[in-house]
């Protein structure tokens, strides 16, 4: 009865945060997926403009019928698609065909043609993974692209094009909304620019409006997708400049609001950026998924919306407010700190339980991380990543700050509060509470405050609360840092030829052990994690002293 109650709760949880389109579009999906004509009613439109040369993604072709996604490696035989034993990550990415527009594309243009006309002929219509809306949506705009781009798509091709453009109108993700949702208008806004036509404009039509409604939505006022992931942050902004190149290319203005977020999501990437140039792990985010930040600036600079930010000052620190992040940069380190909520509510797929976790570099190398993403789908492993006990945060009673569970779902939800901040003299200092614990016995709070000075970090986590409990923290380093315990509280930390001294000021069991760290999808590299372990009664209080 027990175990059905929790259950119950969970789901209830869950669901109480999903908006009644969501609900209703699932129901519909669930009762019918619309099919549609598969006769030609559109003609192909002339454009005056050029394409501008967009992100070149990583090869995914190794040779005709091999491709490498997520660090693994297929062979696609005949009639084979939907028949390897792989993720269905990886079959989704098989069927976006991002080859086309990756790097040295045009040395593999027969490898293109010939994969092409292979997806079309053992790919009927409505068949298979192919046709889910999301790899439908890339596909299409990757085929676009591909032919914006100066490559000649047969008869077989476009009238193919077409039946997907006219199936994506009826089976729009209103279920899911977010990322997806964008996608699949952004897919029909470029089949409505390429096609030229009645229907061609009733998808330009859609799509525009989606897009117009979703970068409202989406782009926080502080720059940030509402996701709060900075890989999935590029993959929009990305969106963005494609849809702004396809505008250009047509020989229209872009709407403005396109035109106006983008500045805003650069800044904010920037933001969330190591001094090595790439992204902090916050939320599902890892390398090779979405395009390098070198890469998305590169593109909004051919586009010429792109301007460097130059800020030489030693010691400052950045709130991206409607986010709930904070950059600080002192001296010779650089922390970036999550105090934000999970968001939206309604679309939680991409969190992870990592409220007051934060990630540290120290002379341009990366010290203290999140453990990253290497996987999706529902397994031990997506469970382990997505919890508490994968972040450089405080776990109490062996349970997650967000109620994490099945892949993509979240129930009960940490809230930040009581966030604030100051600079005064030499002393930068942040703090934050949350509430993720009060389901527990006795309503335990966690509050955090950092305080950054002269070659020094000082944490303070206070526990508040009643009641004997477990509480955890934990500090994960990045593969490359050695380590050499000094005493049952203190640690020498070895970066390039210096040494960093980590030390507890709090009575406890530290322990260091060994531990994953994620930077690819199908990727797991080693580190080393630190913990110190508590037990008793609340209020407990931990001092962590970082020097160098």
């Amino acid at each position: 009865m027990l175990d059905f109650l929790n259950k119950f709760l969970r789901y209830w949880h869950t669901l109480r945060y999903l908006k009644l389109i969501q609900i209703a579009a699932r129901l519909k999906l669930i009762l019918q997926r619309s099919k549609v004509s598969l006769d030609k009613k559109n003609d192909l439109n002339n454009f005056t403009g050029f394409w501008i040369k967009s992100v070149q993604r990583i090869q995914k072709m190794e040779n005709e019928s091999t491709f490498k996604f997520l660090n693994e490696s297929h062979k696609i035989e005949t009639n084979s698609w939907d028949g390897i034993k792989a993720s269905k990550l990886w079959l989704y990415n098989l069927h976006y065909f991002d080859d086309l527009n990756a790097h040295d594309s045009i040395t593999r243009k027969s490898w293109h043609y010939e994969l092409l006309n292979k997806w079309i002929k053992e790919n009927p219509p409505f068949e298979g993974t192919g046709w889910d809306s999301y790899p439908t949506s890339l596909r299409i705009v990757n085929w676009i692209k591909w032919a914006l781009s100066g490559n000649l798509l047969n008869t077989d091709v476009i009238n193919s094009l077409e039946i997907q453009c006219r199936f994506l109108e009826k089976n729009i993700e209103k279920h899911l909304l977010g990322n997806h949702l964008f996608a699949n208008g952004k897919a029909l806004t470029f089949a409505g620019f390429f096609f030229d036509g009645i229907e061609a404009k009733k998808w330009r039509k859609i799509g525009t409006s989606i897009l117009k409604k979703q970068v409202e939505e989406q782009v926080l006022s502080d720059g940030g997708h509402f996701e709060l992931s900075p890989m999935y942050h590029i993959i929009f902004l990305e969106d963005l400049l494609d849809l702004i190149n396809l505008y250009r290319t047509f020989d229209l203005k872009p709407p403005v609001v396109f035109l106006e977020k983008v500045p805003l999501m650069l800044s904010w990437l920037k933001t969330m950026c190591h001094p090595d140039g790439k992204i902090s792990f916050f939320n599902d985010s890892a390398f090779g998924i979405a395009p390098s930040v070198r890469e998305i600036e590169n593109y909004a600079n051919r586009l010429d919306l792109f301007e460097p930010i130059d800020n030489n000052s030693n010691n400052f620190f950045e709130n991206l407010f409607a986010s709930g992040f904070t950059r600080v940069v002192y001296g010779e380190l650089v922390a970036i700190i999550d105090r934000s909520s999970i968001g939206p509510s309604y679309l939680p797929g991409h969190a992870h339980a990592d409220t007051l976790s934060f990630e540290l570099s120290i002379f341009g190398k990366r010290v203290i991380v999140n453990s990253g993403t290497s996987l999706y789908g529902s397994s031990e492993k997506r469970q382990l990543q997505r919890g508490t006990q994968s972040h450089s945060t405080v776990m109490i009673d062996n349970q997650d700050s967000s109620e994490v569970w099945d892949g993509f779902r979240v129930a009960r939800r940490a809230k930040v509060f009581n966030s604030s901040d100051f600079q005064q003299d030499d002393i930068i200092a942040l703090s934050a509470s949350h509430n993720g614990y009060h389901r527990l016995k006795g309503k335990p709070t966690h509050n955090r405050k950092w305080k950054f000075s002269s070659q020094l970090v000082v944490i303070e986590d206070l526990i508040e609360g009643n009641f004997n409990h477990d509480v955890e923290l934990a500090f994960f380093l990045h593969p490359e840092i050695n380590i050499n315990q000094i005493s049952e509280s203190k640690v020498e930390l070895k970066v390039l030829d210096k040494t960093i001294k980590l030390n507890f000021e709090s009575k406890g069991f530290m322990v260091i052990e060994n531990s994953k760290y994620h930077p690819e999808f199908g990727v797991s590299n080693d580190n080393f994690k630190i913990l110190l372990r508590i037990k008793g009664d609340l209020p407990i209080k931990v001092k962590t002293r970082i020097s160098w």
